[in-house]
C-alpha cells in the first residue's frame, strides 16, 4: 500500500537541525511533566539549535521559529499516527522523527491502556461457581466504575483520530491549501521578528538616551561641585591674607605705642 508524502514543509530545516530542536524541546518538555513551554523555554530551545546549527545568520532560529517547527512535526506525528491506528497495526511509519514523538506525545495514550484493561480480569477470576446474586452485584461494582470513566475517552479519541485521518487524506489530496497555511505562518514569523528587531532598537535607544541624561548630570554635579570648592579655596585664602594683615596691623599699632612711651619717658628725664 504505497501513499505519496503529506504536503508538509520543511522551511528549510535540516534533518540534523530537526533532530538537535526535538531533542531540546524534548528534555524541557519532560522537565515541565509535559507541559507548555513558556517563552523563556523557547528561548533555551532555540539557543541550543544555534550553538550546533546557527552558523550563519540565515541558519539562526528564533524562538518564534522553533515553536512553529514543532507545530508542523507535531502534525505530521498525529498523521502518521491514524494511518496506522487505521491500519490496525499493518503499517509502521518510516518518518524518522515518529518514534522519538511517539515516546513524547504519544505516552499519554499508552498511560490510558492499562487502566481499561486491568479490571477486566477481576469478573472473571473472583466469583466462584453458584455465587449468590448479592456477591455478584458487589464484585461487579469495582469494575462498573472505572471502565466506564475510561472507554468513553477511548472512544472518543479514536473517532477523533478516523476523523482526523480521512481530513489529512482529504488535504493531501487537495494540495496547496496546508502550503498556503505554511505560507502564512512565515510572514507572520518574519513580521514578528521585524517587529521584536524594531522594538529592540527602540529600546536601545532609549537606554542610550538615558544613560547620556545620566552621564550629564553626574558632569554637571561634578562641575558645580569643582565650582564650589574653588570658591570656598578662594574665600580662605583671602581670610587667610586679611587675618594676616590685620596681625600685621596689630603689630605695627603695639611697635607705635611701644616707641611713643619710650619717647615720652626720655623728654621727662631732661625736662
Amino acid at each position: 500500500m504505497s501513499s505519496r508524502p503529506l504536503p508538509f514543509r520543511e522551511d528549510c530545516w535540516s534533518e540534523q537541525a530537526t533532530w538537535t530542536l526535538v531533542d531540546a524541546w524534548g528534555r524541557r518538555y519532560m522537565e515541565l511533566n509535559r507541559g507548555n513551554l513558556r517563552q523563556k523555554d523557547w528561548q533555551q530551545v532555540s539557543d541550543s539549535v544555534n550553538v550546533l546549527h546557527g552558523h550563519s545568520k540565515k541558519s539562526r532560529r528564533t524562538d518564534v521559529q522553533c515553536k512553529n517547527r514543532i507545530d508542523t512535526l507535531k502534525k505530521k506525528y498525529k498523521v502518521e499516527k491514524a494511518k496506522i491506528i487505521e491500519s490496525n497495526g499493518t503499517l509502521t511509519s518510516s518518518w524518522p522523527f515518529f518514534e522519538r514523538l511517539d515516546e513524547l506525545i504519544g505516552n499519554s495514550d499508552k498511560k490510558v491502556t492499562p487502566v481499561m484493561v486491568s479490571p477486566l480480569p477481576l469478573p472473571m477470576s473472583s466469583p466462584p461457581m453458584g455465587v449468590p446474586l448479592p456477591y455478584r452485584r458487589s464484585a461487579m461494582v469495582t469494575p462498573v466504575s472505572l471502565p466506564q470513566k475510561r472507554q468513553l475517552p477511548a472512544f472518543d479519541e479514536s473517532c477523533f483520530r478516523r476523523n482526523y485521518s480521512a481530513v489529512a487524506a482529504a488535504a493531501a489530496a487537495g494540495g496547496g491549501e496546508e502550503d498556503y497555511d505554511d505560507e502564512e505562518e512565515e510572514e507572520d514569523v518574519e513580521m514578528t521578528e521585524e517587529s521584536w528587531e524594531e522594538d529592540g532598537m527602540r529600546r536601545l535607544a532609549k537606554a542610550i538616551e538615558r544613560f547620556g541624561d545620566i552621564y550629564e548630570r553626574v558632569e554637571g554635579m561634578k562641575q558645580r561641585q569643582m565650582v564650589e570648592l574653588e570658591k570656598q579655596r578662594m574665600q580662605f585664602a583671602k581670610d587667610l591674607e586679611v587675618q594676616r594683615m590685620q596681625l600685621f596691623m596689630d603689630t605695627q599699632v603695639q611697635l607705635e605705642k611701644i616707641k611713643h612711651t619710650k619717647r615720652s619717658g626720655s623728654d621727662d628725664l631732661y625736662s
